[in-house]
């Protein structure tokens, strides 16, 4: 059973739904930028790093490096944010929280977003971070890639892209509560409406429309689901079992395992999305940023 003060915020949640207007069918990108950073400053438990601000391969970026963290070896984390909003300063926390768990450093990006740049800038930035990592020297092995939300299809969209160009991959991935099929045909979308209490299903709507912008919203760098996986390296999946997003999940493990990927699917109970932006304020965030850390250590060794 999920803890005291999880449940507390879901009901937080439940309460802000509750007395928010229902969406009106456009999106005010500016207001939904400016709301996710204060969440963000809400939720996000910094653990302690070394922020340095670098451009790679032409994409503003931040290297996180945790208190005594000295190894090359990194994690490349693409942030969430339903591919308009989101940035390093709403996931700095996360991203800090998740080297330090793991003992290495981050290079947090800011890829392009929608509707500014629609896909697929997004993909096309997230390449351009990675290759850089590649020509500082760092091998592919000492790197594992992080996306949450939106940035769950750009890890995945980006290591299909790594493989059909022949690129080197790197070691594992982590994706936590990934949104992997933007068609937002699975079935937990309806099934899990009501116990999800922060998406909305008409305000992803909107949200996909501004990024897509007329491309194929089963285009396989939008939509991993829909993507070949054979040869993608070992990869974590973290998806609260009250999201509208488990569905995705689900099929993407069936089919990733299908293809001869080694994939661990953690279904956690009573969790909602992202919850591991929570450390600090509920157990399962802590629990599940260990165990994100636990993974990352173990690809390592």
């Amino acid at each position: 059973m999920p803890s005291l003060r999880s449940r507390l915020v879901t009901l937080y949640f439940r309460i802000k739904r509750a007395f928010t207007p229902p969406f009106s069918g456009e999106l005010d990108v500016a207001k939904e930028r400016a709301d996710t950073e204060a969440m963000a400053k809400q939720f996000g438990h910094f653990s302690g790093a070394d922020c340095t601000p670098v451009t790679a391969g032409g994409v503003p970026a931040e290297w996180i490096v945790p208190e005594g963290v000295t190894t090359q070896r990194c994690i490349l984390c693409l942030h969430g944010g339903s591919f308009f909003a989101g940035s390093i300063s709403t996931h700095r926390s996360l991203a800090a929280n998740i080297a330090a768990a793991a003992g290495v450093r981050a290079l947090l990006i800011d890829y392009r977003l929608a509707p500014e740049h629609p896909f697929p800038a997004g993909p096309q930035d997230s390449l351009a971070a990675y290759l850089w990592l590649l020509e500082q020297g760092i091998s592919p092995e000492s790197i594992v890639i992080v996306g949450d939300s939106a940035g769950g299809a750009l890890v995945v969209g980006l290591l299909v892209t790594l493989r059909e160009q022949g690129q080197p991959m790197p070691a594992a991935l982590v994706l936590l509560s990934p949104a992997l099929d933007l068609t937002l045909d699975g079935e937990t979308w309806k099934k899990n409406a009501k116990s999800d209490a922060t998406l909305d299903f008409a305000k992803e709507k909107a949200a996909v429309d501004l990024y897509l912008n007329g491309a194929d919203p089963r285009h396989p760098l939008a939509s991993p689901l829909y993507a070949d996986l054979h040869g993608l390296p070992p990869t974590l999946v973290q998806i609260g079992s009250a999201e509208v997003l488990l569905s995705d999940c689900t099929r993407f493990a069936e089919k990733a395992k299908s293809a001869g990927v080694d994939v661990t699917l953690e279904i956690w109970d009573g969790m909602q999305h992202e919850w591991q932006f929570a450390v600090g304020i509920f157990p399962e965030a802590k629990r599940a940023v260990e165990r994100i850390g636990e993974f990352i250590r173990q690809r390592f060794e």
